[in-house]
């Protein structure tokens, strides 16, 4: 196999303006879906990753009176050049950008071997423990080298070590480059900003959740954290960092997003410059870091989203179900086998309000929240995880952890009647639900009223809740290593 090092025998004189004391500030907008990316394949995601970042870079660069091309290489890989802004904040009255390029044809070997076609180059062979260096004219880059010496000799490389070339050939840049034509009035250093949207970087949130007390004296605490990824093909040291949470809509050609209005609302518990703080920003919410941080190119952070949440009182709840959601219906169903008999399932679930008064009123980002019960020796255990949408303040937040293993049950139709003429189906059922805990237990047996969308129990031997047009519910409580029976009459009309 060829193994190429390719060595430029010039410095590169790059014409470009570097790099004088910037000052980054980052807002990452994410559509990462909770649970969307594996954190253990995320180097292999680069462009296809849900989000983007609005980018603004503010530093002094010098400017020519009249009219001059200024070249600024640091900008990430991923660019939207047709996003990008210009603006001197020193003279913004009379300074103009009058054309904009993007060029992006950036070195490799291929393309340097290219560019040097009829031109002499130098190259390295390892002969045993000897280097040999070849020089002529390079005829061929393809399939290898073809060198005319100066003897006129032709000599053919399929294998060599290292290629010399005299200088960088115009045309070819080492970073992608802006290249604007700037109509400047006042000559000199300029307190500039530039700004544009990259591809690259997303965000998303965690939540940790540690249960503690008992059935009927829930008590929880919450802790949350941000995950942010850059891949944008650039690095941007002591940024002022800003994530947007909300469903930001994007035409397909998409442009920078227009300054909006902002008010601002503090998080009562982000008051240290270490945490985020919580602004409203149009539709959306915005989560500004106190402090500034380092975002390296090719790099995964953490950061506290807010400070941990203690003590706060939640709700444990059983719910048993064995008939299906209902769905659209196109008209009755009357095949009395649907659904009629069937074991059904224990799901274990966890409430919690958003509220001030429960010690939270916070705007949560979708993430994940992962849940563990707290030990009496101070061990923790993993009891369930689930996913939650972006959640506003003073509604309530409900998670699946897993099934029950002690509290089974099963369901059974006990009767069938049906009349099509007069339009109406009643169907009887048996709900039992067996509790092999060593204590008592609450659960919730729920049912579904699937057949038709107008309904209503002429019979139940026990109390029941509405839950929605199509749900009931009825509570149970049930004594250890005991059974409860639920039993009701449904009546369908169309």
């Amino acid at each position: 196999m060829r193994r190429t090092v390719l060595a430029l025998g010039v410095a590169l004189a790059m014409s470009s303006t570097q790099a004088a004391s910037p000052d980054f500030s980052l807002t990452i907008y994410s559509s990462a879906q909770p649970g969307q990316l594996n954190p253990e394949a995320l180097k292999n995601y680069g462009v296809a990753l849900p989000g983007y970042a609005l980018v603004r870079d503010r530093r002094p660069l010098d400017l020519e009176q009249g009219r001059a091309e200024l070249r600024f290489s640091d900008v990430a890989e991923r660019i939207d050049p047709t996003t990008v802004s210009f603006a001197s904040l020193t003279d913004p009255d009379g300074t103009r950008v009058l054309e904009q390029n993007y060029q992006f044809d950036l070195v490799d070997g291929q393309k340097l071997l290219g560019k040097f076609i009829g031109e002499k180059i130098s190259v390295d062979q390892i002969r045993g423990n000897e280097v040999e260096r070849i020089t002529g004219r390079l005829m061929s880059a393809t399939g290898g080298l073809t060198l005319m010496k100066e003897s006129g000799e032709v000599q053919t490389l399929t294998h060599y070590a290292n290629v010399q070339f005299p200088a960088l050939p115009g045309g070819l840049i080492t970073k992608p480059t802006l290249v604007w034509l700037v109509d400047a009035k006042r000559g000199g250093q300029h307190d500039a900003q530039v700004s544009y949207q990259t591809q690259g970087m997303t965000w998303w949130s965690d939540y940790n959740v540690i249960l503690s007390g008992t059935e009927d004296n829930c008590r929880m605490d919450l802790s949350s954290w941000v995950t942010i990824v850059n891949q944008s093909g650039a690095s941007f040291p002591a940024a002022e960092l800003k994530l947007i949470a909300g469903e930001v809509n994007r035409a397909p050609a998409a442009v920078a997003p227009a300054g909006m209005m902002m008010k601002s609302r503090v998080m009562e518990m982000s008051a240290e410059a270490d945490t985020f703080q919580e602004e409203s920003l149009f539709e959306y919410h915005l989560y500004k870091l106190g402090r500034r941080t380092d975002l390296p190119q090719n790099s995964t952070k953490q950061l506290e989203l807010f400070p941990a949440i203690v003590g706060s009182k939640c709700t444990r709840e059983l719910v048993f179900t064995a008939s299906e959601l209902p769905y659209r219906w196109w008209g009755p169903l009357t095949d009395q086998g649907y659904n009629a008999t069937r074991d059904g399932e224990v799901g274990a679930y966890l409430e919690f309000d958003n509220k001030e008064a429960n010690g939270m009123g916070l705007p949560l980002p979708a993430g994940r929240v992962r849940v563990n019960q707290a030990s009496e020796d101070g061990s923790l255990g993993f009891i369930g995880e689930d996913l939650i949408k972006h959640t506003p303040r003073n509604e309530n937040v409900r998670i699946k952890l897993g099934k029950s293993f002690d509290v089974v049950g099963d369901r059974k139709q006990t009767d069938f009647r049906i009349d099509n003429d007069k339009k109406w189906i009643e169907e009887s059922f048996e709900i039992t639900v067996r509790n092999r805990k060593q204590v008592a237990t609450k659960v919730v047996a729920r049912e579904y009223l699937y057949r038709w969308s107008q309904w209503s129990v002429t019979q139940h031997n026990r109390e029941f809740a509405k839950r929605d047009a199509a749900t009931i519910d009825f509570p149970l409580t049930i004594e250890a290593d005991g059974e409860a029976k639920v039993k009701y009459t449904v009546r369908y009309t169309w």
